[in-house]
């Protein structure tokens, strides 16, 4: 009796944790936001591989093109990283790479795009 608890303990231990949470919740693709700086030296280099957790597309290519515009306008820092807030999004950049990464979080939401 004993090893048939232990059995079934190990078993559905083991169900457990190789199940994913209920609650989790997965990054959508979206879609570009293409050339968004027409006519300026950014001319023809999109917002890719925009992401979104918890919001829409829709609303996740706003923040990314509202929050990029303005993280161009400000002063990059020695670090290599940047963060500011617009409109209640807590925006982190990190532009070492050769390709500058950002990710706007705001509550559980969170946003993450490529320039």
């Amino acid at each position: 009796m004993k090893r048939a608890l232990t059995i079934v303990a190990v078993t559905v231990l083991a169900g457990a944790a190789g199940a994913p949470a209920a609650g989790a919740a997965t990054y959508r693709a979206c879609k570009p936001v293409k050339n968004p700086y027409a006519g300026t030296r950014y001319d023809g280099i999109d917002l890719s591989r925009i992401r979104a957790l918890r919001t829409s597309c829709h609303g996740a290519r706003h923040v990314a093109k509202g929050a990029h515009r303005k993280a161009l306008g400000l002063t990059p820092p020695a670090s290599g990283i940047r963060r500011f807030t617009w409109r209640g999004w807590s925006v982190t950049g990190d532009l070492r790479p050769s390709s500058d990464r950002y990710v706007a979080r705001k509550g559980r939401r969170r946003v993450r795009w490529r320039f």
